[in-house]
């Protein structure tokens, strides 16, 4: 049964509708809000994320005045098959969700490995992309971008000792601010209550972390073919993605825009989400 357009848009991420879509051989889930029409955004998800680990303080700010897409990569979460062992095959695998959904044409959000992800699909496909904005990760053969194993399981380590989310560790300080920060964010992403999410297996992590790994070691990727403008933020205390990458990738990409929070780890727009929201949303303005 087709919606009728006098239908009231979805703007609440909690309330977006489960959908999929088969392509490519994969059935990609994924959910959608915001007013349908023009350029979607589509959110390029982190290391071990669902659908269910966008802050939708972050998601709904955008959906009042964009049509936003959310989806599983392949092997995570709803989403069938098994997860690729590299950026490039993830980015193939973005690239068959997208176009099966009818695009030619989209803005991305991105956060840690779906911004690794969304560098390697634009450097393939650099027409696909109006505008981009790259949070908490860097670039291709970044330096310290292949620690994020040991620092992953370390953080995994501490989380299961403390019975808390490894989120609260690998995302934010672990002073007052950072540990408010963390349980706040953890809180808001428990708001969606039907029809939630499959986690992630622990082979899916382990091929994910090698596949980080791998790109954190591989050749420099040449970021001159992203023209496209583009917003950069970050926390100035990430130990995932370490935060001189974000400058790294600011000064490769011409004519971007940087901004780096303060007492903040990987997690940073996440913590200054009623800094960020708005200023994310202004920026993919059309």
């Amino acid at each position: 049964m087709s919606s009728s357009n006098t239908e009231p848009a979805i703007t609440s991420y909690a309330k977006a509708p489960a959908k999929t879509i088969t392509a490519g051989g994969t059935t990609f889930a994924y959910r959608e809000l915001g007013p349908k029409g023009g350029i979607p955004v589509v959110f390029f998800v982190h290391l071990a994320a669902t659908l269910d680990n966008w802050d939708p303080r972050i998601v709904d700010a955008i959906a009042k005045t964009r049509h936003v897409i959310t989806f599983d990569q392949r092997g995570v979460g709803a989403s069938s098959g098994t997860v690729p062992g590299t950026m490039e095959e993830a980015a193939d695998d973005a690239y068959t969700f997208i176009t099966a959904l009818g695009f030619d044409k989209i803005d991305i959000f991105s956060f840690s490995m779906g911004g690794m992800i969304a560098q390697d699909l634009i450097v393939k496909h650099p027409d696909l992309v109006r505008k981009l904005v790259l949070t908490g990760t860097g670039p291709r053969g970044g330096k310290g971008i292949d620690k994020v194993v040991g620092v992953t399981y370390w953080d995994m380590l501490r989380a299961a000792v403390t019975r808390s989310d490894p989120k609260e560790f690998l995302f934010f300080n672990r002073d007052k601010t950072g540990k408010q920060a963390g349980k706040a964010f953890v809180e808001r992403l428990e708001e969606r209550t039907v029809d939630r999410d499959k986690p992630i297996t622990v082979k899916a992590l382990r091929t994910q972390l090698k596949a980080i790994q791998r790109y954190g070691r591989s050749a420099r990727s040449d970021l001159s073919k992203i023209t496209q403008p583009t917003l950069i933020a970050n926390g100035d205390n990430d130990r995932m993605v370490p935060s001189v990458l974000s400058e790294d990738l600011h000064q490769r990409i011409t004519g971007s825009e940087l901004i780096i929070y303060p007492n903040s780890g990987h997690g940073g727009i996440f913590q200054y989400w009623e800094k960020f929201a708005p200023v994310a949303a202004k920026f993919l303005t059309p």
